[in-house]
């Protein structure tokens, strides 16, 4: 079946999948909106982790063993700024530190974030359409007991230590959406929007945050259908898990299936757990939803599209 995918990605599983995507379909069948929520300046800067992220699983760079950054990383740019007394908490190897020196320079020209990371796919091969949700900038906070802290100041200067009660996405409500991402989810050959294994809290929900977005993906007759990003009461990888617990929610796939509630029609959960009970307009379906090689992840895409095929359009 043909027409057009659009993907909401963000964190190493959602890049897994869009990579799983990527393998499936004809590039130009495929656009993958990215969460830039956890963008943030450091060392004078602009770090953009998960479209990092997706831009290297795409081009065959994601390191298999941390699961972020590059693969065969050096780390001599981190031992001389230890050296110097400099802030080393956020680490950046040699060759993901050409990604950000790069990506500066060029928003520093006046060139903006989306022009920026399609000349960064051109430069790495990359075919398929890869869209920050916004240009503008829109950060994730996270309230805990030590008061708001900025996302990557909880997620990685902190751990994910802190308890979690809130999160807020500054600027979302000025922010414009992306053109492409929003004249993608309005395309009239849409075939279906998938929203990846990624944590829906702070790597999907910064990006329905977008005025604009969320909107077209609700709206949208194509099926919509979200991929779990917890497997056998676990998340695979990340703070999902204890984020859940912290706010009250069960760690469950039918949790996270419950919290995109009005906005999806099919939801995966991983074959290894028991299906849920019934939810109003979600479809649940079974897949193996753990991607631990490239065939993990291409299989798990074709059962993705399967079970979007299997929805079909929505009523006018």
């Amino acid at each position: 079946m043909s027409g057009h995918i659009v993907a909401l990605s963000g964190g190493v599983g959602g890049a897994k999948l869009a990579h799983g995507l990527s393998l499936a379909l004809p590039p130009e069948e495929l656009s993958i909106i990215v969460n830039t929520g956890d963008d943030f300046t450091h060392l004078g800067l602009h770090i953009a982790p998960d479209l990092d992220s997706v831009m290297y699983a795409l081009a065959g760079l994601s390191d298999p063993i941390r699961g972020w950054g590059r693969r065969d990383e050096t780390w001599t740019f981190m031992g001389a700024l230890e050296g110097l007394g400099g802030e080393t908490w956020f680490q950046l190897g040699d060759g993901d530190l050409a990604m950000h020196v790069e990506r500066s320079w060029r928003l520093a020209q006046g060139a903006g974030l989306s022009e920026v990371t399609a000349q960064l796919c051109r430069a790495l091969g990359i075919a398929a359409r890869v869209l920050p949700m916004s240009d503008d900038p829109v950060r994730t906070r996270v309230l805990t007991a030590q008061g708001w802290l900025d996302f990557q100041e909880y997620f990685v200067h902190q751990r994910c230590i802190p308890a979690v009660r809130e999160f807020r996405f500054a600027g979302a409500e000025t922010a414009r959406a992306q053109p492409e991402a929003l004249a993608a989810l309005e395309r009239p050959d849409l075939r279906a929007i998938i929203i990846c294994p990624s944590n829906p809290f702070v790597s999907v929900e910064p990006i329905l945050a977008v005025p604009g977005l969320r909107a077209a993906i609700r709206d949208s007759r194509a099926p919509v259908v979200a991929v779990t990003p917890i497997i056998g009461g676990a998340a695979v990888k990340g703070p999902a898990a204890k984020m859940m617990t912290e706010l009250g929610f069960d760690v469950s796939a039918a949790a996270v299936a419950r919290r995109y509630a009005g906005l999806i029609d099919g939801f995966i959960i991983d074959q290894a757990d028991v299906f849920p009970e019934p939810l109003p307009g979600i479809t649940f379906f079974s897949a193996a939803a753990l991607m631990n090689s490239d065939e993990d992840r291409l299989r798990l895409a074709r059962a993705v599209l399967q079970a979007a095929d299997s929805l079909g359009a929505k009523p006018a």
